[in-house]
């Protein structure tokens, strides 16, 4: 069900749902089975062959996990969603669909630890060749070109440095070296950013953050420009088995339904912190894109609806003075990930991007 008229705290509500036809529940069910019966034999024959589309294994689809799809790809402005078991299974998806032995893949250098990790420890195992530059100058991007250049995979804003990359202009660049943009658009969500309609080809979440937004989940979405790139991807997940379950799209889709009021509510307190955090003695640097200090600030005005919740700053004194900090916190929880209705801390250079 689309929903282009109404504004997008309302579509949070509604997009990609309606009421179960068999029995009018308003919430969408939980299909909790592993596989799904055939009338005949003909039927599953048809099934598996593509001539019928419907559902046959979870593993390959899911009624729930199909609603989530529909709502976050209406949400970001794509033609279709991927659901996937992690953030990092999103990922995942992306690279061993698009990349393989021979391919180049350039990337933006202050990305998600793992997200590193995967390019540099695992696919160059298989003949992958990654480059990572500061994509928040676009030329950067262009000298890292090759002929045999097939991704380019941006964070915008960086984790964890809150750099901020110009979409418009990377697709531009993308486009003219015949390569894919993928955009990372975890730490803004679609409220506040959409990648898609500045040009990327593909869009990741990690819902575990802001999308659900409880901190009682772990998933992934994966949102093309097209159905033909969601197709190739969708092939590659089924054989990899990094599947959403249906029990966690269901939590995933009654998380998105606050999406707006979380992320609002956030921002405004990040605001307020980062204000202040920037006035303190005793703060080496703040980065965030709502402060004029921001590098990007102007382009984040621009790029985004919002500056988000997200705010990275240093210490005068440096690591010794931040454990200080983070053990006497009160109010704020010291533990990795983001994006939950709860304030957390954390030093990524020793946890999630040692």
């Amino acid at each position: 069900m689309k929903h282009a008229a109404v504004k997008f705290d309302t579509a949070c509500i509604h997009a990609g749902q309606a009421p179960d036809k068999l029995f009018g529940g308003v919430s969408v069910p939980i299909f909790q089975s592993s596989t799904f019966a055939f009338e005949d034999a003909d039927q599953g024959a048809a099934r598996f062959s593509g001539k019928d589309s419907g559902y046959k294994y979870t593993r390959i689809g899911n009624p729930t996990n199909a609603a989530l799809e529909s709502c976050i790809a209406e949400l970001e402005g794509g033609a279709a969603g991927l659901a996937t078991a992690t953030g990092m299974s999103a990922i995942s998806t992306v690279f061993m669909t698009f990349l393989g032995a021979g391919k180049h893949i350039v990337s933006t250098g202050s990305v998600y630890g793992p997200t590193r990790t995967l390019l540099e420890n695992e696919l160059v195992r298989f003949g992958v060749e990654s480059t990572f530059v500061d994509t928040s100058d676009v030329e950067n991007i262009k000298k890292a070109l090759k002929s045999n250049t097939a991704l380019i995979y941006v964070e915008t804003p960086a984790n964890p440095t809150l750099s901020i990359t110009d979409i418009a202009a990377a697709a531009k660049v993308a486009k003219e070296a015949g390569a894919l943009l993928v955009v990372d658009n975890t730490f803004c969500s679609p409220l506040l950013q959409k990648p898609i309609e500045l040009g990327a080809d593909i869009v990741l979440h990690s819902m575990t953050k802001f999308i659900n937004g409880h901190s009682d989940v772990v998933a992934g979405m994966l949102v093309t420009s097209t159905l033909e790139l969601r197709s190739k991807m969708h092939k590659v997940l089924c054989q990899m088995g990094g599947t959403i379950d249906p029990h966690q799209a269901w939590l995933v889709l009654r998380g998105v339904k606050t999406l707006a009021l979380r992320v609002k509510a956030a921002q405004a307190s990040s605001i307020l912190l980062a204000e202040e955090l920037e006035k303190h003695p005793k703060i080496e640097w703040v980065k965030y894109p709502g402060l004029k200090s921001h590098p990007q600030y102007e382009l984040a005005k621009r790029q985004m609806a919002g500056p988000g919740a997200m705010i990275s700053f240093e210490l005068k004194g440096g690591v010794k003075a931040g454990k200080t900090v983070m053990d006497a916190v009160r109010l704020s929880t010291l533990a990795v990930s983001l994006g939950g209705i709860e304030s957390l801390i954390q030093h990524p250079a020793s946890m999630t991007h040692a």
